[in-house]
Parts: C-alpha cells; sequence; structure tokens
C-alpha cells in the first residue's frame, strides 16, 4: 500500500512543478529560507509553536494556489502525532502571585475617575492648603517689627533727622 504524501513533500512537489526557487517563495511570501526549507523537510522543530508551522504552512501553500483548508487538516493530522505540537503553551503564570501580581491585579480594578477625584483632593490638602496658610502668615508678618528706632543720616549734610515714633 502506497503512503500519503505528507504536507513537506506536497509543497515541495507543487514548488518544483512551478519552477520556483526557495528565495523566489521567500521573496513573495516574506517567509525566511531557512523556515521554507524546515517546512519542505518536515521539520518543525525550527517554530517555536504550531500556529506559526499553520500560519507560514497556509502561506505558502496559498503562494502555490494549493487547497490551503485541506493542506491545513492534513498538516494538523501530522502535527498530531508530535507529542510536543499538540500540547498548547500554559496560559496560566506560576501558581504563587507576588506582590507585583496583587498591585496590578488591584490597579486594573481601580476606578480611575473616583482615584483622580481623590488624587485632586489629596493634593489640594497636601500643597494648596499648606501654601494658602504660608502666604497668609507671611502677610500678616512684620518684618520690621524687631527692629529698632533708627536714625536717620543724611550723606549730604551732616543733619541727622529721627525716625517717627514706632506704635
Amino acid at each position: 500500500m502506497k503512503e500519503m504524501p505528507t504536507v513537506a513533500e506536497k509543497l515541495r512537489a507543487a514548488r518544483e512543478a512551478q519552477k520556483l526557487t526557495i528565495n523566489d517563495v521567500a521573496g513573495k511570501t516574506k517567509i525566511r529560507t531557512d523556515h521554507l526549507r524546515a517546512i519542505e523537510e518536515g521539520n518543525y522543530s525550527v517554530f517555536p509553536a504550531p500556529v506559526y508551522i499553520r500560519g507560514t504552512v497556509k502561506n505558502y501553500a496559498a503562494l502555490l494556489r494549493l487547497d490551503t483548508a485541506q493542506i491545513l487538516f492534513e498538516l494538523a493530522a501530522e502535527l498530531n502525532h508530535t507529542a510536543h505540537l499538540t500540547e498548547p503553551p500554559p496560559l496560566t503564570g506560576p501558581a504563587r502571585k507576588n506582590v507585583v501580581d496583587h498591585l496590578t491585579l488591584w490597579l486594573a480594578r481601580l476606578n480611575w475617575k473616583l482615584g483622580a477625584v481623590v488624587v485632586g483632593l489629596l493634593f489640594v490638602v497636601a500643597v494648596v492648603i499648606p501654601a494658602l496658610w504660608l502666604v497668609r502668615k507671611h502677610k500678616t508678618h512684620d518684618p520690621l517689627a524687631s527692629l529698632p528706632p533708627a536714625v536717620y543720616q543724611s550723606s549730604s549734610s551732616g543733619d541727622m533727622l529721627p525716625l517717627p515714633a514706632h506704635k
């Protein structure tokens, strides 16, 4: 009984029938030449995940005007025989959550409109009110009040006039 050709063999045969080189296909599809060679050899280990394999094969088959749905169906059957390509990557993170995880979750749940109002109020309490208090205190404080009465001396004439008495 004759074996069915693999997806890799079908792609290589279709490319050669159309007299295209690997470089021609790479130029038209923008797929790297090493990935095209790996696909044609059936070496899927160069791809980090099955989604990249499927995308590459789909684009390659479309360029060669092959039935992409049938090619992808056959590819899925081939990939199911490879253990590391059938398992989807884990979607959950580590079991233990750290401070950053909790902080990120808390920030994601935060009502940002309410948070902006609270930050505005804190700004008023921490900056504006003390600034107003300092300005008001500065206006009521007379820096000349603590000076003793002085005598004015003119530099041109030697006359001295007393300053008015301080009340």
